[in-house]
């Protein structure tokens, strides 16, 4: 009865080992919170300045569409095409994540994508838009696969999702502290020095993750055996049980094979294909929220940048609650994968219904935030998915091939309701349209991975 009460109450516990004595039940949660403590604040920051250099077009567009005469389909291209950069590099930057060790690689995206990001201040065609955000999206190539295969290498799979979602509180909490900072320093420093709001957020928002990259080399470990401050009992015990994670991982998957083998194992799995559409219309969805949801609620009247990215930041706070809930029942429940659907029908209803009921701000900030509490709770259960059926020698691999084939989804979103915003002068129908992609994606994970095709104990009934 102590041990259990004492396990239950640990913020990073998880579901008790089998037949481990009391004493050892105490050194493995003590180890998961050391480790939580030494890793996630670092990434939670990285992860926080990834989406807020993502994502802060979404508010930049506000003033630089009239001075560079861009249009809505223009801005919809170029923020979907940001993805396009992020699916071609993305499996070989995951790829790489595995051989060189995430200091190595994690330090080469951030510094890339903080230059790039910067480097934005000097769009002045939609060309050299269009080029700007690919080349954006092929820097950050592999953060995100990169952070959830990271997180497989210290956290085993049952208490992944509730980890994975302390991580992912950092997309909400981007959006707090990006929307409106992003607004403040566009109106603050409109025309010092000669330059408009929008070129100085680009600038003063990418310098962080050039910094951040260099923190990231020299503060974070590649595996636990380095990791120094473990003791050697705590390596031992948290080495065996990774180990016995991954054996039976590979035993499932009938082996998995090694190097080539292990991306080859990958690729043949149909589960991957699946979670890659899945991820598809997820995608779709967050690309909505990320980059149009300032335009909604700019099309209720609010003007101001600073008080757009304040209502903004409004959504997320549900978000974040949504997302810590439902994660820890997922992982109480040892079931993933309606606890990932249900949001995505919720998210999808606020979508469809959207153009009906936000003609006043309060509705359009209510229904957003339905639509982001249905992404954030779905994502950090989601994502948990494939790591649970795939061998480790083809985690990278699959893992990076469902965020590809994910990442297409950013690029159709955007790209379609910038194309109707520009052609009706609406956003109705392309938000409709995404919500017919989300419903799609929702049905498709319960249809498509059945819960007999995963491995018993995490995928529920």
């Amino acid at each position: 009865m102590t041990s259990h009460t004492t396990t239950a109450s640990q913020p990073f516990g998880g579901t008790d080992t089998p037949g481990a004595s009391a004493a050892g039940q105490v050194v493995e949660e003590s180890t998961y919170r050391k480790i939580a403590w030494r890793t996630l604040p670092l990434l939670f920051v990285c992860y926080i300045i990834n989406y807020i250099d993502r994502a802060n077009i979404g508010i930049a567009q506000i003033q630089f569409k009239a001075d560079l005469h861009f249009s809505d389909l223009v801005y919809g291209i170029g923020a979907g095409l940001f993805f396009v950069g992020f699916l071609l590099f993305e499996v070989p930057s995951n790829l790489m994540l595995a051989r060189m060790g995430a200091r190595k690689t994690l330090l080469r995206i951030m510094t890339l994508w903080g230059a790039v990001s910067c480097a934005m201040m000097f769009v002045r065609t939609p060309t050299e838009f269009y080029v700007a955000r690919m080349l954006l999206g092929a820097a950050e190539a592999g953060f995100f696969p990169g952070l959830i295969l990271y997180l497989s290498y210290w956290f085993p799979a049952e208490r992944r999702a509730r980890v994975t979602a302390l991580s992912f509180v950092a997309i909400p909490i981007a959006t707090m502290i990006g929307a409106p900072t992003s607004g403040w320093i566009m109106r603050s420093f409109h025309q010092i020095h000669g330059l408009a709001g929008w070129q100085w957020m680009f600038l003063l928002e990418g310098i962080p993750a050039i910094l951040l990259g260099i923190v990231v080399f020299f503060a974070l470990e590649d595996r636990p055996e380095q990791a120094k401050w473990l003791s050697d009992d705590e390596k031992a015990r948290l080495t065996h049980v990774l180990n016995e994670e991954r054996r039976q991982k590979a035993s499932n998957a009938g082996g998995g094979g090694h190097g080539h083998g292990g991306t080859l194992a990958a690729l043949g799995d149909w589960r991957v294909y699946v979670a890659g559409l899945v991820s598809f219309c997820a995608y779709v969805l967050a690309s909505t929220i990320a980059f149009f949801a300032p335009l909604v609620i700019q099309s209720t009247g609010v003007k101001d940048p600073f008080h757009v990215g304040l209502l903004s930041a409004i959504p997320p706070v549900v978000g974040i609650v949504a997302m810590l809930i439902v994660s820890r029942h997922s992982d109480r429940q040892r079931e993933r994968r309606w606890h990932a659907s249900v949001p995505l029908m919720f998210a999808a209803a606020s979508l469809m219904v959207m153009p009906y009921l936000s003609h006043n701000v309060e509705l359009a900030v209510v229904l957003l935030a339905v639509a982001t509490a249905g992404h954030l709770s779905s994502l950090s259960v989601f994502w948990t998915i494939p790591s649970t059926y795939l061998a480790p020698a083809s985690a990278a691999a699959g893992i990076a091939v469902v965020s590809s084939i994910g990442a297409l989804g950013g690029l159709v979103g955007p790209s379609v309701i910038g194309y109707v915003k520009t052609t009706t002068g609406s956003l109705a129908l392309g938000l409709q349209v995404a919500g017919c992609f989300v419903l799609f994606g929702s049905i498709l994970l319960l249809v498509g991975i059945p819960a007999r095709l995963l491995p018993k104990g995490v995928s529920g009934s």
